[in-house]
């Protein structure tokens, strides 16, 4: 691959991937016969110079751009609704996303809601509410400003509850975005403790997806290469980035968000709780919990760490030497080894164990969890 250069990628939707992708944004829209789009993002990307010279040039342009960024760190239904009353008012044609998988999945549900006025939750996925999405949906942008969550080309946003904290997915095939512009330099300039943690986001999606004991060698696959990428690049692009590891993160972050139509695993639902109830960047959640959760994975599933060790570069090493890898790497990029240095206490301990195994994510992994599992997994990480 060379680095300078945009490609193109049908897969699963359309992808222009590669340094200064996002400067044909505005070509886009004028193609498209859109000419009033409200842009999502989140507080911090709004005020950074990169995101303030893509509204201005679309503006200079002639587009009427609307900017909603009053969003949380761990999204709520409430910013789901105050950006859809923002469209609204303001009679847009399009929702461009912008950012990191907040501000994406705020994006994505509000591109439902537009067209779906129940109550959000009724297209609750986990209850059946996507036979709900039956109306056309706005047409749908996606930039990725991180290396993380790959939801630039998902199908699902996670939005929680206000009050309950209990995170709901929203899916259907509607909501792909049209169109995704991966540009790498648009994460250059991230602070190297959110690239650590959006990095391990990744690497732990694309390990969950490899592990789910279904049958999808094409999820596989990609899987598997995605933890090649991660593993040869995220300490450079932490540490000393360059426009060839910013790019291999990217690449690989959306390729993870591709395997895991499999489903996740043990690790998010030990994550989950912590940006619930102690609003922990969901990231950071994952990377501290990862090496726990891959351990005790590893029972039943020795081939396939056999495989993940090969990715990784670490030849004749079995899973528990993946494992001593994963907190090597953690350390590398100045990810905590212990719960306890991110905030959590032994008397968090058992209401994370009910909200973990409340959680979506784990029946999905290759074993079992159970609450006294979760609660154990939780103590030995403090």
């Amino acid at each position: 691959m060379a680095f300078d250069k945009i490609y193109q990628y049908n897969f699963p939707t359309t992808i222009r991937f590669g340094a200064g992708s996002s400067k044909e944004l505005g070509d886009y829209l004028k193609k498209n016969v859109l000419a009033r789009a409200l842009v999502v993002t989140d507080p911090v990307i709004a005020q950074l110079d990169f995101f303030k010279k893509i509204v201005a040039t679309l503006r200079a342009g002639g587009a009427s751009v609307e900017v909603f960024h009053d969003i949380h760190k761990n999204p709520v239904k409430s910013d789901v609704y105050k950006g859809t009353d923002l469209y609204d008012a303001t009679g847009r044609d399009a929702v461009i996303g912008i950012g990191g998988g907040a501000a994406l999945d705020v994006a994505r549900a509000i591109v439902l809601r537009v067209h779906h006025r129940e109550d959000l939750f009724k297209y609750d996925d986990l209850i059946g509410g996507d036979v709900y999405v039956t109306n056309e949906v706005p047409h749908f942008i996606t930039i990725p400003t991180t290396a993380g969550t790959g939801s630039e080309v998902g199908r699902s946003a996670i939005i929680a509850d206000d009050e309950t904290h209990q995170k709901k997915i929203l899916f259907s095939p509607k909501l792909l975005a049209k169109m995704v512009f991966a540009d790498p330099l648009l994460t250059m300039d991230i602070p190297p403790a959110i690239t650590a943690a959006t990095g391990m986001d990744a690497l732990t999606h694309n390990l969950e997806a490899y592990l789910v004991n279904m049958e999808h060698p094409m999820c596989d696959g990609i899987a598997l290469q995605g933890i090649s990428l991660i593993g040869e690049s995220i300490a450079i692009a932490v540490n000393n980035p360059d426009l060839e590891s910013r790019s291999k993160m990217l690449i690989a972050s959306l390729m993870g968000a591709v395997a895991f139509q499999k489903g996740l695993g043990v690790v998010h639902s030990l994550a989950h709780p912590l940006s619930s109830l102690l609003d922990t960047h969901h990231g950071l959640a994952n990377a501290v919990n990862l090496p726990y959760g891959m351990r005790f994975n590893i029972e039943g599933q020795e081939q396939k760490f056999k495989k993940i060790a090969g990715a990784l570069n670490l030849a004749g090493t079995d899973g528990a030497g993946v494992v001593d890898h994963l907190f090597e790497l953690n350390t590398a990029i100045n990810i905590p080894h212990r719960l306890s240095a991110i905030g959590v206490k032994e008397a968090h301990v058992e209401t994370l164990a009910d909200l973990a195994i409340a959680d979506f994510a784990h029946p999905n992994n290759p074993k079992p969890v159970s609450r006294e599992n979760f609660k154990q997994l939780y103590s030995e990480a403090l």
